[in-house]
């Protein structure tokens, strides 16, 4: 490794002899390709969900150990590179990547330090649930050419590998101690088990079969009927078949009461890694719960002053049961219904919209309705679109019964945190920036992203929503949701909270329906960290913005600063501070 680091030094030293900073950034941007071309081989799934189809055809078992030995050695390859080079003789642009990428790989490294493979998906995070989606040709998954069809069988084809990979982890995750909550399991396991079919035509993966383009010729048609029929009685069936069987028979009985990492061999390191990861920042687990229980304090006073405005008689929590039940909050028939109530919301903030942000996306949007397969464990999502417009970015809402679906859920906030200008702006306009080197467009920070799109709902007034209270109720609802999060999330980990006990906290502060908050809590039991990136991202981004109006007085531009924040795509929260702290000046 460091010969490599030593010789590419000496390449940059030779280089800057001759042309000083062209020739050094030239060879500083061939790492960076090449850092991103070679992840893309380790990571296909997340090219093909970029728009990047060509490893379409390949799926990684990335559970195994020859696998997690090729992502190590190559984190520390590139560590090491970047390490060669020296920063300070790069421009302002490519300092800021070297910080990005610098960051990026060192806490990507840092996660082999643990046996996160043991427990290798989970309810909310499972490639069993992603291969779904892409099969069922309504995802990523491209389904327009005959190759397309051909390269999705060999990609399903190595499907059954990898779960006889995941289920001997899981056996590894037994015999160290290391096991998921019985609960995850117990939702898990239909999940499993709603992909066994007898009848072929009724599989989710026999949707690009009759879907089929019509040009495709006869022969071609009857060869890949044939062989996706095949695929999925002798892989798909058989696989599922074996996760659903394994996880109801041997798995189950070995899991866990506990809801915590904190009872895990080693658990609290493996809790204060995650958060480090998910929130980009050193906060400690204990720093992030007391800014939850303030935060949580603050919004609690903001919703007694509308309970009282509206002249509701009776408790906080009195109100929000109110909201969930009372009909009057439920107006609609049909999810197209729904569906275009979201529509409007978009239309009615679109000319403030343009004051605020400088540039639109040229990407495309849709709102849609979530597919009825995974609609019942779903969340509303984005999906982001491709980089050159051809897949459009969707926000997906499900609807199981839009005869019971709640206004009062807080659906303008939803709306301009998932969609515009959340994250449809973020991910597009970052996708969209062909002068950033591609690492930076098509990788996300969490604390960034989830950062970004909930502090897009904090500009709803200034969007000129919010004017209806129980809007403004919904919105402070999302609000409290995050913070809750930083609460239940740290005390389920590190405070022996029971799912139980947070399950009965977030209903205490929050109008969310039981179902609701056990989904909630059983994914920071899944993903432990992952929810704290939204407040602590938000905080970080109203921080700034409030320190650069303070500074910049009259002439501050809200649009601007949007810019600045958007415009060099996601990073960690340290670079971001540092790159707003350096524009500030500079505005003045």
């Amino acid at each position: 490794m460091k010969i490599s680091g030593l010789l590419f030094c000496v390449v940059l030293f030779m280089a800057a002899c001759k042309q000083p900073e062209k020739q050094s950034n030239t060879n500083f941007n061939k790492l960076l390709d090449n850092y991103y071309e070679d992840r893309l081989k380790l990571f296909p799934l997340e090219a093909t969900a970029s728009g990047d189809n060509r490893y379409n055809d390949l799926l990684p078992n990335d559970g195994s150990a020859q696998f997690i030995q090729q992502a190590k050695s190559f984190y520390n390859r590139y560590i090491d590179k970047l390490h060669a080079v020296k920063r300070d003789d790069l421009d302002e642009q490519d300092k800021l990547s070297y910080d990005v990428l610098n960051y990026q790989t060192a806490v990507q490294l840092e996660a082999y330090n643990f046996p996160l493979e043991q427990m290798p998906f989970n309810q909310m995070f499972s490639l069993p649930l992603t291969i779904g989606q892409f099969g069922s040709g309504s995802s990523a998954q491209p389904f327009k050419t005959v190759k397309d069809y051909d390269n999705w069988l060999k990609r399903l084809s190595a499907f059954s590998i990898w779960a006889d990979t995941a289920m001997a982890n899981f056996d590894k995750g037994i015999k160290a101690g290391v096991v998921m909550p019985r609960a995850l399991v117990l939702k898990m396991i239909p999940q499993m088990e709603s992909m066994v079919v007898t009848d072929v035509t009724k599989s989710l993966f026999y949707e690009p079969v009759k879907n089929m383009p019509k040009d495709f010729s006869a022969a071609d048609k009857e060869r890949l009927t044939q062989a996706y029929k095949e695929a999925i009685l002798l892989n798909v069936v058989r696989t599922y078949g074996k996760l659903g069987a394994y996880l109801k028979s041997t798995y189950l009985p070995h899991t866990r009461s506990t809801s915590g990492y904190s009872s895990l061999p080693n658990g609290a390191a493996i809790y204060a890694y995650l958060v480090k990861q998910n929130t980009t920042t050193n906060k400690t687990p204990e720093e992030i719960y007391q800014i939850g229980l303030t935060e949580v304090a603050r919004i609690r006073t903001q919703m007694d002053s509308i309970k009282n405005k509206v002249g509701f008689k009776g408790d906080l929590k009195a109100f929000f049961e109110y909201m969930k039940t009372d009909k009057k909050f439920m107006p609609y028939k049909t999810p197209k219904e729904v569906l275009a109530a979201f529509e409007s919301i978009h239309q009615r903030m679109e000319p403030n919209l343009k004051k605020m942000f400088n540039h639109k996306p040229k990407t495309p949007f849709e709102i849609r309705q979530t597919e009825a397969f995974r609609a019942a464990s779903a969340s509303a999502e984005y999906n982001q679109g491709s980089a050159d417009g051809s897949r459009p970015g969707i926000f997906y809402v499900p609807i199981l019964d839009a005869a019971t679906f709640n206004t009062t859920s807080g659906m303008e906030s939803l709306f301009l945190h998932e969609a515009i200008p959340g994250h449809h702006y973020q991910i597009s306009l970052t996708q969209e920036n062909t002068s950033l080197p591609k690492f930076r467009r098509f990788t996300y920070d969490n604390a960034y992203v989830e950062g970004w799109a909930l502090y897009c709902e904090s500009l709803g007034k200034e969007l000129g929503l919010y004017t209806d209270p129980y809007q403004h109720m919904g919105a402070l609802g999302d609000e409290m949701h995050r913070a809750v999060r930083l609460v239940v999330d740290v005390a389920i980990h590190t405070k022996g909270m029971t799912r139980e006990q947070a399950i009965k906290y977030m209903m205490d502060n929050e109008a969310i329906s039981e179902q609701g908050a056990t989904a909630e809590i059983e994914r920071y039991m899944a993903i432990p960290g992952q929810a704290l990136g939204y407040k602590i991202g938000a905080l970080k981004i109203r921080e700034l913005r409030t320190k650069a109006e303070k500074e910049l007085g009259s002439k501050f531009n809200l649009a601007d600063f949007h810019d600045q924040i958007l415009k060099d795509g996601s990073m960690p929260l340290s670079v971001l501070e540092a790159k707003i702290n350096a524009w500030i000046p500079s505005k003045k």
